[in-house]
């Protein structure tokens, strides 16, 4: 968002679209609708890239998913053929949309500020906004295990699988302790672990640096802890995969894949 801000203001809209019909979510208005229009900025809400227009009667949203990645082509710059979302400004320049992967799952949608609000409403404060106050009434609020509490977005939004893996080592917690038996300590470790480390991505992120960089055990199998030296573990799930460092977190257990075992909590 912040690398996009100036780039996609600078410029009037030329031609929104086309979009794959996997990627357009919403079809009133159409998104020749943003022809002639300008964004006034580029700014988030949760994991939601938001493009609202000057004369703030309309908001271009996109949410990337796991795999998508949306650039800004600079006039002249190569570009994919057949992007999953194309818009080209006055001038030349181009935002697009490229998916990896077979399952197309990131979205484009086209709404009212209003509307924009009611689709959002559900999302839990942003994990830049939380003190160790606001942690505990959501820790607090039911059992549940960390690891789906810090990436469920009606809880916190703005976590993902990845920085969820990075917070729970930075805190030496367990990705399956549950929420209501955190001590104060423990809260207040979480909550400065969530800063910390999302603030230290974003700053590598700004300075160009990549997964390798910004991640010290997500996808990391078999490495080394960076904090204690401990090969770095994990379990897997059919849709995401938890790393952890038994040492640092668990107390030296292993947990079990839930689809072969039962977890070892």
């Amino acid at each position: 968002m912040r690398e996009l801000d100036p780039l996609v203001s600078a410029a009037a809209i030329e031609q929104a679209g086309p979009a794959h019909i996997a990627t357009l979510k919403t079809a009133d208005p159409p998104l020749s609708t943003l022809n002639g229009h300008r964004f006034a900025r580029a700014r988030r809400r949760g994991k939601n890239l938001l493009f609202p227009t000057e004369d703030g009667e309309l908001v271009l949203r996109v949410h990337l998913m796991s795999a998508g990645r949306l650039r800004y082509l600079a006039p002249g710059a190569k570009g994919p053929k057949t992007p999953m979302f194309r818009l080209r400004f006055s001038g030349g320049g181009e935002l697009v949309l490229t998916e990896a992967g077979k399952k197309k799952r990131a979205g484009v949608w086209l709404v009212s500020p209003a509307q924009l609000d009611a689709d959002l409403s559900h999302l839990g404060p942003d994990a830049l906004d939380l003190d160790t106050e606001m942690l505990a009434e959501i820790l607090g609020r039911e059992r549940r295990q960390l690891h789906p509490l810090l990436r469920d977005q009606r809880a916190i939004a703005g976590i993902g699988r990845a920085h969820s893996n990075e917070i729970l080592l930075r805190a030496r917690l367990s990705p399956f302790k549950v929420s209501t038996e955190l001590t104060a300590a423990e809260t207040e470790t979480l909550a400065g672990a969530i800063r910390d480390d999302l603030h230290r991505a974003l700053e590598l992120r700004e300075r160009g640096k990549g997964d390798k960089d910004v991640y010290v055990i997500h996808n990391r199998l078999g490495e080394p802890c960076p904090q204690c030296g401990t090969p770095i573990a994990r379990v897997d799930f059919e849709e995401h995969t938890i790393y952890y460092c038994p040492a640092c977190q668990t107390g030296g257990r292993l947990l079990k894949d839930r689809r072969l075992s039962r977890l070892l909590r």
